[in-house]
C-alpha cells in the first residue's frame, strides 16, 4: 500500500477496492432537496483534464458525472490527456468511454502543456452552452448540476462553483465541507479557506441554501457560460503549468462586472493530497512565481506591493509578455483593485488603507522585528535585518494596527510581552498610536529580547517600501497599546 501511495499521492489500493459506480451519502441541507429548478436549463459540457492519472479516479470522477447528472442536462464529457504517459491510459481508455450512455471524447495534448493550457484545449473544442471544469480524481454527488446551471441560466455572468467535499486521501470516505466557509488569500497569493463573514450570512438572511458570494475560488471545479468564458478572456495563456490561475480569473470576474458565486446546493468531493506526485518542467516555485507575477502585475495596482516585499524574489523572475492582459482590462472596463478590496474582499488580509509597508529596524544595531515564523500566539522577536520579507514585513495601516498578513501585534496586559495573534479589528489590544513628535525625545537604546516582547523605549525607523524615506518610530512604555 505504500510503495503505490507514492505513484498518485493517494491510496490506490483502496481505490481499486471500491466501486467506479459506488454509492455516496446525500450531504445537502435539507432545503437543498426540495427545491424546484426550470426545466429549460442550458446544457453542459464537462471537461477534465489528467496526467498519468489512476485508473479507478478517473473513471470514478467519469461514472459520477453520468449517474448523477440528468442526461438532458449532458453535453459531452471531455477528457483532455495532458501528455501521459501509462499505457492504460490510451487506448485502453478510449475502448472503455465509448461503451458508456454518455458521449465521451478523448483529446491528447501533443507535449506536457499544463492544466491552463490543456483546459483552454477542452473549452475550445466542447459544445455545451455552459463548460464545466473538474478535476480528475472528483465524484459528484446527488442533485450537484442542477443548482449550478440554474444559477447561470438567473445571471450568465455568475460563475458558479459547488461546496467541494474531502475524499480522504488514504481511506477514500466521503466526508461533507463546510457550507460556512468561502475562498480568500493571503499576502503570499496562497488561496486559503476562511469563515463566511457574518455581512454575506446577513445578505442573504439566514438563509444557507442560497449561493454565497466568494472573493475567490479553489480553481478546480467551477461552472461558466461558454460565451462569458470567451468574453473576459478565458484563461492567461501566459501562464504555465498550474497555479495562480485561481486566483487571477478571480479577480477578473470581480473586477470587470461578473460574479462569482459558491452554490451551496451542489456538492463533489475532492481527493486532496498533501503532495503533488507530478513535476513541473522548470520548477514548481519558478512557474508559481511567474503566473502569480503576471496576475500581480495586471489586476493588482499598487497593492502588489504586499506580494513583492513578502516574497522579495518573486520580482527577479521573468514574467512574459502581459500587454494582451492589460488590454483586455482596458478593454473590458474593469475596476481596480482598491474596489475589489472595498465592496468585495473588506476582510482581505491586504489593507484598504496603510501608512506604511516594511522592515521595523533598529538603526544602530541594524535589527530588525521579526514574528518568528509567522506562529499564532509567538512573542515577536529580534533577528538581524535579513532584506528578505517574509517573517521582517509588518504594514502599519491606518487602523492603527502593526500587521503581517493576518496576524498583528496584540499586548494584551501592559508592558507586555508583544504577541503576534489573529487580527480582530476591536483595535484596544492592537492599536498602536504613531506620534511624530515623540521621536528622537527617548534614548536610543539597542534592542533586547526582552525590549522586543514589550516595545519599551525602543527607537525604530519604519522603511517605506518603493520610497526613500523613513520614518523615526518610536514606541515608549505609556502608550504601549493605547486603547480609544
Amino acid at each position: 500500500m505504500k510503495e503505490m501511495f507514492k505513484i498518485n499521492q493517494f491510496n490506490l489500493m483502496a481505490s481499486e477496492m471500491i466501486a467506479l459506480n459506488r454509492s455516496l451519502p446525500d450531504v445537502r441541507l435539507e432545503g437543498c432537496k426540495n427545491k424546484l429548478y426550470p426545466d429549460n436549463l442550458p446544457r453542459t459540457s464537462v471537461v477534465i483534464v489528467f496526467h498519468n492519472e489512476a485508473w479507478t479516479t478517473l473513471l470514478r470522477t467519469v461514472h459520477s458525472v453520468i449517474d448523477r447528472s440528468p442526461h438532458t442536462l449532458l453535453e459531452e464529457i471531455v477528457l483532455v490527456d495532458d501528455a501521459s504517459e501509462r499505457d492504460f491510459l490510451k487506448q485502453q481508455l478510449e475502448r472503455y468511454v465509448r461503451k458508456l450512455e454518455v458521449p465521451v471524447r478523448v483529446v491528447r495534448m501533443e507535449q506536457r502543456s499544463g492544466l491552463i493550457r490543456a483546459r483552454l484545449k477542452g473549452a475550445s473544442i466542447s459544445t455545451g452552452q455552459v463548460i464545466t471544469f473538474l478535476d480528475a480524481h472528483c465524484e459528484c454527488t446527488t442533485g450537484w448540476l442542477e443548482p449550478l446551471l440554474a444559477r447561470i441560466k438567473q445571471d450568465r455572468k455568475t460563475v458558479v462553483c459547488p461546496i467541494i467535499d474531502v475524499i480522504s486521501d488514504d481511506t477514500f470516505e466521503y466526508m461533507a465541507g463546510s457550507d460556512m466557509t468561502y475562498g480568500g488569500f493571503n499576502w503570499k497569493l496562497n488561496f486559503r479557506w476562511y469563515p463566511v463573514p457574518q455581512r454575506e450570512m446577513d445578505r442573504r438572511k439566514g438563509d444557507r441554501t442560497l449561493p454565497v458570494r466568494t472573493p475567490t475560488m479553489a480553481g478546480g471545479l467551477f461552472s461558466i457560460d461558454r460565451d462569458y468564458f470567451q468574453e473576459i478572456g478565458t484563461y492567461d495563456a501566459g501562464m504555465d503549468i498550474w497555479g495562480g490561475e485561481n486566483l487571477e480569473i478571480s479577480f477578473r470576474i470581480w473586477q470587470c462586472g461578473g460574479t462569482l458565486e459558491i452554490v451551496t446546493c451542489s456538492h463533489v468531493g475532492h481527493v486532496f493530497r498533501k503532495a503533488t506526485p507530478y513535476t513541473f518542467p522548470g520548477g514548481t516555485g519558478q512557474i508559481i512565481n511567474k503566473n502569480n507575477r503576471r496576475l500581480a502585475e495586471v489586476w493588482m495596482d499598487e497593492f502588489k506591493n504586499f506580494f513583492y516585499i513578502i516574497s522579495p524574489g518573486v520580482t527577479k523572475v521573468d514574467y512574459g509578455d502581459i500587454t494582451s492582459r492589460t488590454a483586455l482590462r482596458q478593454k473590458l472596463q474593469c475596476k481596480p483593485f482598491s474596489w475589489y478590496l472595498e465592496n468585495i474582499y473588506p476582510d482581505s488580509q491586504i489593507p484598504r488603507h496603510y501608512y506604511s509597508l516594511g522592515e521595523i529596524r533598529n538603526v544602530e544595531t541594524n535589527q530588525c522585528l521579526d514574528n518568528m515564523a509567522r506562529k499564532e500566539n509567538e512573542k515577536v522577536g529580534i533577528f538581524n535585518c535579513h532584506g528578505m520579507g517574509g517573517n521582517q514585513v509588518f504594514s502599519y495601516t491606518a487602523n492603527k494596527e502593526i500587521r503581517t498578513d493576518d496576524l498583528c501585534l496584540d499586548v494584551s496586559k501592559l508592558n507586555g510581552p508583544v504577541m503576534m495573534l489573529k487580527c480582530h479589528h476591536l483595535k484596544g489590544n492592537q492599536l498602536w498610536e504613531y506620534d511624530p513628535l515623540v521621536s528622537g525625545r527617548h534614548n536610543k537604546k539597542a534592542f533586547s529580547q526582552s525590549d522586543a516582547e514589550k516595545l519599551v523605549h525602543m527607537f525604530i525607523t519604519w522603511t517605506v517600501f518603493s520610497q526613500t524615506k523613513t520614518w523615526d518610530v518610536t514606541f515608549p512604555s505609556n502608550f504601549i497599546c493605547k486603547a480609544l
